[in-house]
């Protein structure tokens, strides 16, 4: 009897103990000196109204947004989730998930035809089939299908979709992000070598723009004062070029101009912009 009473209580130690060390995972100690509130309960900055009558000038613009250059690293990193922090591609990858975001086919860039949450997430997954060499006689080939998880880190580049236009109410020059779309290296499987860039899907902007305003985005200066994700392209503190400007023909910089030239020519949309807004005005 005494045996089975201490086997009862060594029992009931070990669950006691299980239970305490699940209560400490469950509710971790705080991590810093405060708890962060500011970013998380925050909502965007509302734009100013625009009527069509006060709008005399306009132009859409697309640019590239690669997020290997040093000022894009926020958008980038962390290549997996630390702490709080996310990067830009699981932050829309979550949003699609949650509901909160609608992915577009990136057919088109008008926003036309939305994707199923189930077809849009397919992409973290990408089935392979690769031909393989038995390693024992009679040492043929076979084709074998295997599944690899998609990594955020393979976004390196972002294609957003932007309107300017002068509002002669306010008397000023100003743009709003329409659209965004996330791209990868399109890779051969089979031989490893890239065809090209993928688009994967749209997100309209003024959609994302309550789920941006409440992540944080990294700050090199002060860890106090992280700005959101929807600041960093609201206050346009991201570095980008050109690719494309409405034309009658529809066509992309690329297909009128090569390398240095496509440079040049996308250098020349940008200062015409700059020159627009300054003539306008006597000094």
């Amino acid at each position: 009897m005494k045996k089975l009473s201490i086997i009862l209580f060594a029992t009931g130690m070990f669950f006691l103990v299980q239970s305490s060390f699940a209560q400490v995972f469950d509710s971790p100690p705080r991590d810093g000196v405060y708890d962060k509130i500011h970013v998380k309960n925050r909502v965007p900055v509302p734009y100013a109204n625009v009527r069509e009558a006060d709008v005399f000038w306009s132009k859409r613009i697309w640019r590239i947004i690669d997020m290997r250059e040093k000022i894009n690293h926020p958008l980038y990193y962390p290549v997996e989730r630390i702490n709080n922090r996310r990067s830009i591609m699981q932050v829309m990858l979550d949003g699609i998930a949650e509901g909160t975001l609608t992915a577009y086919e990136a057919t088109s860039d008008e926003f036309l035809i939305p994707m199923p949450v189930e077809q849009a997430l397919a992409i973290l997954y990408d089935t392979i089939t690769k031909s393989m060499q038995r390693t024992e006689p009679p040492y043929d080939w076979y084709d074998t299908t295997y599944v690899e998880k998609f990594n955020t880190g393979d976004v390196k580049q972002l294609r957003i979709k932007e309107d300017w236009f002068f509002d002669k109410q306010r008397s000023v020059m100003d743009v709003r992000i329409l659209g965004i779309c996330p791209i990868i290296d399109d890779i051969d499987a089979s031989t490893g070598v890239a065809r090209g860039k993928k688009p994967l899907f749209w997100i309209y902007f003024p959609e994302a723009r309550p789920l941006f305003a409440t992540v944080e985005v990294f700050n090199r200066q002060n860890n106090a004062e992280r700005r959101s994700l929807d600041d960093f392209f609201f206050k346009r503190m991201f570095g980008s070029y050109i690719y494309k400007e409405e034309n009658v023909y529809d066509r992309f910089i690329n297909e009128y101009s090569k390398g240095l030239d496509a440079l040049l020519e996308s250098e020349r949309i940008r200062n015409e912009l700059f020159l627009l807004e300054h003539d306008l005005w006597e000094y």
